[in-house]
């Protein structure tokens, strides 16, 4: 079995980049773009973080035919800390960069936001499920607090920041975005 090129095909079926598949995988660019190119073999602990990464796992990518995940447990949530800006990301779907939408759980630590997000073709929708935040989109910031929701077309630049007590966010983008 050509692993590498599995992978590959595997990461351009999801529309990550190397780049987008070694941040979440907390690998480098370099790595993937060897293992891709089967100049490298990763550890089969590393194999699995990946296929995570990518919503598959170590049987089904060794297996042709797979009956599609519908329900998912937090055991298959694939999880980022970024303790620099304060955020942690829960991809609760973890194969949902093929599909019309991403949804994450995203807590944020008191005074602590999400990454500045470009502005891309799609739409965002969010629910505060604990704390507040302040949304940045484009010049204009919005206070959402506990139980409100926020919608808006991504063609703006946009972030979340937390008050001071910190927030936990269900945050969806269409198309996948995270």
């Amino acid at each position: 079995m050509d692993i590498g090129t599995k992978l590959k095909s595997l990461r351009t079926q999801n529309g990550l980049t190397q780049q987008e598949l070694a941040d979440r995988a907390e690998l480098t660019k370099g790595f993937i773009s060897q293992v891709e190119r089967n100049l490298t073999s990763p550890s089969i602990s590393t194999l699995a973080d990946i296929l995570q990464c990518l919503g598959s796992s170590l049987q089904e990518f060794f297996t042709d035919d797979t009956p599609e995940q519908i329900v998912f447990r937090e055991e298959d949530y694939f999880l980022k800390d970024d303790p620099e800006l304060g955020h942690q990301i829960e991809w609760l779907v973890p194969n949902a960069q093929k599909n019309q939408m991403e949804p994450i759980r995203m807590t944020l630590a008191p005074r602590g936001r999400s990454c500045i997000e470009s502005p891309h073709v799609g739409e965002e929708m969010g629910y505060v499920l604990e704390g507040n935040i302040l949304l940045t989109l484009g010049k204009k910031t919005y206070r959402v607090q506990k139980g409100e929701t926020f919608y808006f077309p991504a063609n703006q630049e946009h972030w979340l920041e937390a008050g001071k007590w910190g927030a936990t966010i269900l945050w969806i983008s269409s198309p996948p975005n995270f």
